[in-house]
């Protein structure tokens, strides 16, 4: 946070890594002129918000240990896509950089189970964890978005998510797979991370495939689209300032 003076008007520079605002009583014209257009200012309009909030991190980091399982997850809502994955299950580590990579979250997630038995509690337990982080990093939701959705198609798949950060969980999921496996990896697995996501972190959840014939394709879909679903509910409305997005003033 730094402060300056321009033609004897106080201004504060709230500065993250994709906004930067302007916060204070401003007169000069030069200063509204240039005011970056992220912020939705126009030549006569300044738009306040709480500095604290402006300046807040949205990071959570969350471990969560089990007789089957030891979970530990780092995030970053406001990062650049970076993703560190170190689960034991290779193909669901390439659906987790998904969600970071399409979400623009950094993420870092460490897992050990008993994967001895099958990937069943790793791939939930996961789920779990960064339900509980996301929710962690989230916090009271003042200025979000709220609801995010996102089509994304991978040649022939096709796949929509629709998520509201809305306090209550709940899960539609409407997927078909032309096979039980890809690889060595359950198909079914998948539907229990976005259980253990959505009853975690609060959100209703709809996940449907419109189409596909390829398994690994309908998969990377779903998980590309969860991360621009939740990257779009999660950006910060500067018409909204620090308001709850809600009638009820609560989330």
């Amino acid at each position: 946070l730094s402060r300056v003076r321009i033609n004897h008007s106080d201004i504060f520079l709230a500065t993250t890594r994709r906004y930067t605002l302007l916060v204070g009583h401003i007169t000069d014209k030069r200063v509204i002129d240039s005011a970056p257009r992220t912020c939705s200012l126009d030549k006569w309009t300044i738009v306040k918000l709480k500095i604290g909030m402006v300046m807040s991190k949205r990071t959570a980091n969350v471990n969560r240990n089990t007789r089957e399982t030891q979970i530990a997850v780092g995030i970053n809502i406001d990062g650049s896509g970076k993703g560190k994955f170190d689960t034991g299950i290779p193909f669901f580590e390439h659906m987790l950089d998904q969600i970071a990579r399409h979400g623009m979250f950094d993420l870092e997630i460490t897992a050990r189970g008993d994967l001895d038995i099958d990937g069943h509690h790793t791939v939930e337990d996961v789920g779990i964890t960064l339900g509980q982080a996301m929710a962690k990093a989230v916090g009271e939701k003042q200025g979000i978005r709220r609801y995010g959705h996102a089509y994304v198609p991978l040649d022939e798949a096709l796949s929509r998510v629709v998520i509201d950060f809305a306090g209550r969980p709940l899960l539609e999921y409407h997927v078909g797979y032309p096979r039980e496996r890809i690889g060595e990896f359950d198909v079914d697995l998948l539907r229990e991370f976005f259980q253990g996501f959505s009853n975690h972190a609060q959100v209703a959840l709809h996940i449907d495939t419109l189409r596909g014939t390829n398994a690994h394709h309908i998969a990377e879909t779903l998980f590309k689209a969860f991360g621009r679903a939740l990257r779009s509910a999660l950006e910060i409305d500067s018409r909204l300032g620090d308001e709850i997005p809600s009638t009820k003033g609560s989330l």
